[in-house]
């Protein structure tokens, strides 16, 4: 009986998509698929495909090579600067003169473009994050031609910044070590495709997301969002439904709406009458009290439980449409109150009522190229973020709104995205035309958005707050009273207050880093935004020793901070040469988009390792990779176990961190960067640190005036008993020199605690004939409920100065259990930093990069596409630290 129910609404439903009798509510045509491109002077026409871009084309035709290899991104910089056109000729399948209105849809145009049907002018665009919609009615035909006429990105934005000439709005240009175009803050479009610190200028022209034309009678749906609303008061959960209507009829129309979640018993049905033109229509729908409303919980705190809802309009004449969405549950708070001990306020997230501590790292655009974003790589990737126990990724504000699959994924996934408004380290005109295409993009946003519970918080800007109040770009005193009462108006005047009136589901703060309630005390701008006090804090440090905690902010929040280290050989080797491969070429330096990078990396590793000295050029690159590698992935370490042993104490009124998102989690093509996935996703060993780095239960040691302290953190719900069990290592050999656990503790839920405190000459000296430099301690705390923290690790000394490590023989015999593989490893001495490689072999290991202290160690390997033992044992390669002397 169900099937034949569902066979006879599949039929309903395609009689209505196909016109037949009243019911036809409206008829759509995707404009997808094959169109012609043209350059500026017509020298060059070529197929491409929509959702799409120019570079993409060319590539596809084989008339350029791949933009990422080697100095690409110059060769092919003319691609930008010419005007290129988009055509197509298309049929309508359907009577055309039967429809009352035609629309022309684009959900993303990419970016300064002038659209003719016809021959006939019906609509610009300048904003690449907005959705376009066209009545063409009195134009289209039975047969069609589409063109859109692009402008250059660059050419557009060097004549909108010569055409404000009141007064100069910076940066005119980015840092000449990033090789990027100027002006990028007058064009809305994504801020890194003129460049940036970690990636290169591809200022992409094309059709980004789908194009459509939607005809219609009577009246049409043109989009409905909605957001879950817990009353305090009841005690019960609402749900608010905002749909808006076309309505072309000439006469008013009236209905129903019929709204079902049947898993939370709930049906509500609404008598709704609607006059001719656009129209709102809003529900607001009160939960069955009876029903039990399973909450959305972040990853590692819940489950993230949905519920499916239908809405059925249904008009007078048979008209009716129906729509079907999953509906989360979920409160969200930003807490900024009093602390006691500490001057300043708190600055945490509550969920569900929860305080929750946001692990994880910042998102850029997977790609100069959008249309190379599939499904596939969000889920690699996204699930990476998860595999390493993050629960939080902030969208950075100088990128893209991401794809809806990303947001949905996120939902599943149950990450929690602080999402930026797309404008990031530079001041922006606010001229009437601006500032109406601002708004329009942050409403289509916002609506576009705010039902995903994984959304937590709206951010105005990436760290402009601080730009201005800083003085990055040198203004003179008695000017900046300009530019801060722009920034007011573009963010508080326009952003916010659109914010405020479209979604009251989850908080809105003006700029990252920022003072938060501060902030605005101050009017908007705080003196110092860096302020460790208050809200969020960005911070960088490559000159000093990151082994040294004190150098870190004990403070709120972190939302940046961060180390480059270059990428795999094996993501390297595919976008270069033979004659790139040294750490001082051309090609080394030419990736490099961070001003003295290299040099910066090389000064961490010389702290605590030796540089490589060997004699051949190719194996000094490759042990220099990995040293960076091994660099990066020790000091981020360092920092984030600082900030969450921090989350529980006042010191000197400083700490209640609340939150470690570091920069950065993903690349956008194969260089020298923030980032724990290369491009293509494979783990630097950055990330197969913050598994542990930020795992829910974990020991911290440090030390302080030679007392080792070691915390426990952890991240769980209840309290439970626990032991800490400490280990001592010599260098020399792989039995442990002593071992030890203490007496039972209560490890509290959602705290970080004293677990062990000692004199490390004592320690060593109650382990026998031991010193600094020939031992390295290790720790981890098991519970009665047998869970296991990660075995953590304290070196006593650099690495460079100890005595008695041997160079580490580590061979492995690979067997294959289903779909994963076994690699059972034997060590003929103690080996730091275990880098188990597979070259290009896409994949993860259960771990990599470890301390090994004892012979024989097993290490599962999870592929991300078929492979075989035979590829694997081709592939495999491991290095440990020694290997680099």
């Amino acid at each position: 009986a169900a099937a034949a129910r569902g066979m006879r609404l599949r039929l309903l439903l395609l009689l209505a998509l196909c016109g037949a009798g009243p019911t036809a509510a409206a008829r759509s045509l995707s404009l997808r698929g094959s169109w012609r491109i043209r350059s500026g002077n017509g020298s060059l026409e070529l197929p491409g495909r929509v959702p799409g871009c120019v570079h993409s084309a060319l590539l596809q035709r084989g008339l350029i090579q791949d933009p990422y290899y080697r100095f690409n991104d110059l060769k092919y910089r003319w691609i930008s600067l010419d005007n290129w056109t988009y055509s197509k000729k298309f049929k309508i399948p359907f009577n055309i003169s039967k429809w009352q209105k035609v629309n022309l849809i684009f959900d993303g145009v990419d970016t300064v473009a002038e659209i003719l049907l016809n021959s006939v002018p019906i609509g610009k665009t300048d904003n690449m994050f907005k959705r376009y919609s066209f009545d063409i009615t009195t134009v289209v035909r039975n047969v069609n031609s589409l063109e859109l006429r692009f402008q250059s990105p660059v050419l557009y934005a060097t004549q909108q910044s010569k055409a404000h000439t009141s007064y100069g709005v910076p940066p005119d240009c980015p840092p000449p070590v990033q090789k990027g175009q100027c002006h990028v803050n007058f064009i809305r479009k994504e801020q890194s495709s003129f460049s940036w610190d970690w990636g290169p200028s591809f200022p992409t022209q094309g059709i980004w997301k789908d194009v459509r034309i939607e005809a219609y009678n009577i009246c049409h749906l043109n989009f409905f969002t909605f957001s879950p609303i817990f009353d305090n008061r009841t005690q019960g959960w609402n749900l608010e439904i905002e749909s808006s209507f076309d309505v072309v009829s000439p006469k008013p129309i009236s209905g129903q709406v019929i709204v079902a979640i049947p898993k939370l018993q709930t049906q509500q049905t609404y008598s709704i009458e609607l006059q001719p033109g656009e129209r709102i229509v809003e529900l607001f729908v009160k939960i069955n009290k009876n029903a039990t409303v399973e909450t959305w919980w972040p990853h590692g705190h819940g489950n993230q439980t949905g519920y499916n809802m239908t809405i059925l309009f249904k008009f007078d004449g048979g008209l009716s449409f129906e729509k079907s969405a999953k509906v989360y549950f979920r409160t969200v708070e930003l807490i900024e109150e009093s602390i006691e001990g500490s001057q300043g306020l708190s600055f945490y997230f509550k969920i569900n009522g929860l305080p929750i501590f946001l692990k994880g790292s910042n998102w850029i655009p997977a790609d100069s190229f959008q249309d190379r974003v599939t499904s596939d790589l969000l889920q690699l990737l996204l699930q990476s973020a998860v595999d390493a126990n993050m629960n939080t990724l902030r969208v950075w504000g100088g990128g893209i709104y991401e794809q809806d699959e990303f947001y949905r994924l996120c939902d599943e996934l149950g990450i929690m995205v602080w999402q930026d408004f797309m404008f990031a380290c530079a001041l922006y005109p606010t001229d009437q035309g601006f500032l109406d295409s601002v708004r329009a993009e942050v409403a289509h946003q916002i609506r576009r958005l705010k039902s995903h519970p994984s959304i937590i918080v709206w951010g105005g800007n990436n760290e402009n707050e601080a730009a201005l109040m800083t003085n990055w770009f040198n203004i003179h005193a008695s000017e900046l009273h300009t530019y801060i009462n722009d920034y007011v108006v573009l963010y508080v005047k326009n952003i916010r207050q659109i914010v405020l009136a479209r979604d009251k589901t989850r908080p809105f703060i003006i700029s990252s880093p920022t003072n938060g309630a501060e902030s605005i005390e101050e009017g908007w701008l705080s003196a110092n935004p860096y302020d460790e006090n208050f809200g969020d804090v960005h911070f960088y440090d490559y000159i000093n020793d990151c082994w040294n905690w004190k150098n870190f902010p004990k403070a709120r929040f972190v939302s940046e901070y961060g180390y480059q280290s270059w990428p795999s050989f094996s993501t390297l080797e595919k976008v270069s040469a033979k004659k790139d491969w040294s750490y001082n070429s051309e090609f080394s330096l030419h990736r490099q988009h961070h001003a003295g990078g290299n040099n910066e990396m090389l000064l961490q590793i010389g702290f605590h390792f030796k540089l490589p000295e060997g004699t051949d050029p190719l194996q000094t690159f490759k042990d220099t990779i990995y040293l960076t590698q091994v660099m990066q992935a020790q000091c981020v370490k360092i920092e984030t176990e600082f900030y969450r042993r921090s989350r529980s104490e006042v010191v000197d009124g400083k700490g209640h961190t609340m939150g470690a998102l570091y920069w950065q989690l993903n690349d956008i093509w194969q260089a020298p960067s923030w980032a724990s996935l290369e491009y293509g996703g494979k783990w630097k060993m950055l990330h197969y640190f913050a598994r542990h780095f930020f795992a829910p239960l974990l020991p911290v040691g440090f030390e302080d005036q030679d007392v080792l302290f070691i915390y426990g953190v952890s991240d769980l719900h209840s309290d439970c008993k626990a032991t800490l069990t400490v280990r001592v290592h010599t260098w020399s050999s792989l039995e442990p020199l002593c071992s030890f656990e203490t007496e039972h503790f209560v490890m509290e839920a959602g705290k970080a605690i004293l677990v062990y405190e000692e004199l490390v000459p004592a320690l060593l000296g109650r382990c026998g004939n031991c010193t600094r430099q020939s031992c390295v301690v290790s720790f981890y705390i098991s519970t009665d409920s047998q869970l296991l923290s990660p075995t953590n690790y304290h070196f006593l000394s650099s690495l460079n100065e100890t005595v008695g490590l041997q160079k580490a023989h580590v061979t492995a015999i690979i067997s294959q259990q289903g779909e994963t593989f076994v690699f059972d490893l034997e060590t003929s001495a103690v080996a730091p930093f275990v880098w188990l490689d597979v070259g290009s072999i896409p994949g993860r290991f259960s771990d990599n990069g470890f301390l090994m202290t004892e012979k024989t160690r097993t290490i599962l390997f999870y592929p991300w596409k078929p492979t075989s033992k035979s590829e694997l044992e081709q592939s495999f390669h491991v290095t440990s630290l020694t290997d680099t002397y």
